[in-house]
């Protein structure tokens, strides 16, 4: 089955982007079907993939606007070896023209669904803000994907996303969850890092991942030369958290598809 994640946080700065195109990169190097969705006007997951957002013809405006079908808007990306669905600046007008047209909620999850079958993982790339994509992302999405770093003004907007969260979950996609939450910038050496950490693992358990990515030299330089840090470094410790972050979702996927199989059996 295929899974469609947000990769969300309405605080900017925390690792979102960083996240959905290395995550990307790593689920490809396990032999995964991935397609990166940048939703954000910035275009920064477009250009960090090796696609120069300003000489893309058509974009994820052309699909929310329904003016292209997706199919004809994906662009492989050559480093990472993961179809890219792009964003420019053109998706700022997206958004107010989305809010005059019927179905807007759901104008990208009408899209994924044509495209679904052709992917094993789809991520989200969402902005940094509570906002009209947001909202498509997580009413497109079967989960979440917290990127955050473990300081205290990211506690107090993490009960934020989670109210927003919970509010979708009833209105608009009652499948929606939290599927984990991922540390980033991560530096045990900081007694707050830990103190925070202790808090996150208290409230949501099992669904803080025990990867967490550590502040890294290479990580921050790869995106400048336009590919996922896999391909810039292999060796770094930006490199080897990301797989093992993948490793870990696939493991989590592997384990939940096992108890519904056995569920079926036993009914």
């Amino acid at each position: 089955m295929t899974k469609i994640y947000a990769i969300a946080n309405q605080k900017g700065g925390v690792g979102k982007t960083t996240t959905c195109v290395n995550l990307a990169a790593s689920l490809v190097a396990t032999k995964k079907r991935v397609l990166l969705v940048d939703l954000d006007p910035q275009g920064n997951a477009t250009m960090g993939s090796g696609v120069n957002k300003n000489e893309v013809e058509k974009s994820i405006y052309d699909v929310l606007t329904e003016r292209e079908s997706i199919n004809d808007c994906l662009v492989l990306s050559e480093s990472g070896k993961y179809q890219v669905l792009p964003a420019n600046g053109d998706l700022t007008a997206a958004e107010v023209e989305m809010l005059a047209l019927d179905n807007k909620e759901r104008r990208l999850q009408n899209a994924l669904n044509l495209v679904r079958d052709q992917f094993d993982y789809i991520l989200i790339d969402c902005p940094p803000s509570l906002n009209m994509l947001t909202l498509n992302a997580l009413t497109a999405c079967d989960g979440v994907i917290i990127a955050m770093q473990c300081e205290y003004y990211a506690l107090e907007g993490l009960s934020a996303l989670v109210g927003t969260i919970n509010q979708i979950q009833k209105v608009l996609n009652p499948h929606l969850k939290i599927e984990g939450l991922l540390r980033t910038m991560y530096d045990p050496r900081n007694s707050l890092t830990n103190d925070v950490s202790a808090q996150l693992q208290q409230h949501f358990g099992d669904r803080l991942y025990r990867t967490c990515i550590p502040r890294n030299v290479r990580l921050a330089e790869a995106p400048s030369f336009g590919m996922p840090v896999l391909a810039f470094d292999r060796q770094s410790k930006g490199a080897i958290a990301y797989l093992a972050l993948a490793g870990e979702i696939l493991r989590r996927n592997e384990s939940s598809n096992k108890s519904a199989a056995e569920v079926v059996a036993t009914n």
